[in-house]
């Protein structure tokens, strides 16, 4: 069964990162992951068109954890404030001690490690406070990257959706992986 209690935001630290709420603050930072062409390549949703559009995903998101329906944490660097990416489970399914995950990260901080440090803190939470039995990750098939670092953390692929998503006038391909966390 889930523990979800998100009352007390849970701060999350690694060698390098701090793991925090996001706050309305982040909204120029959420602005810049969000309208970046190479950060939104495979996300399949339209680039933010402003910093209104980025204060309003971040106020979803924390209404979200208010709500216990997800959690998102802001990324950022130990000792420095500024949101450099996300992270989160952005999809609780409570029946089935289950979330699917998402995360995105700045390109000048990509290819250093960084998402492995928040990944593997968070699925450490998930696992041993939140409870979760398994975590899912729907990946863009061309998202090498992605799959790579979910494939490191002992993902395995269960589905591959074709044309299943429709963005940007075209239909798109879904691969799904999964981590069993009792494992």
């Amino acid at each position: 069964m889930l523990n979800l209690n998100f009352v007390n935001f849970p701060i999350l630290t690694t060698e390098r990162l701090t793991l925090r709420q996001m706050k309305a603050s982040d909204a120029n930072e959420m602005f810049h992951l969000r309208s970046d062409e190479k950060v939104m390549e495979y996300i399949g949703r339209p680039r933010a068109k402003s910093v209104i559009e980025a204060a309003t995903l971040i106020q979803k998101a924390n209404e979200a954890t208010t709500k216990q329906e997800g959690i998102t944490w802001a990324i950022t660097q130990k000792n420095y404030t500024k949101l450099i990416g996300n992270i989160s489970f952005w999809r609780l399914m409570r029946e089935h001690d289950r979330a699917e995950m998402g995360y995105i990260l700045h390109p000048d901080y990509q290819g250093q490690g960084l998402m492995q440090e928040a990944l593997s803190a968070v699925l450490h939470y998930g696992y041993h406070t939140m409870k979760l039995h398994s975590v899912e990750a729907h990946v863009d098939p061309n998202n090498a990257a992605s799959i790579k670092l979910l494939e490191r953390n002992k993902f395995v692929r269960e589905g591959y959706y074709r044309e299943n998503h429709y963005y940007d006038g075209r239909y798109q391909d879904t691969a799904v992986y999964s981590l069993i966390l009792t494992e």
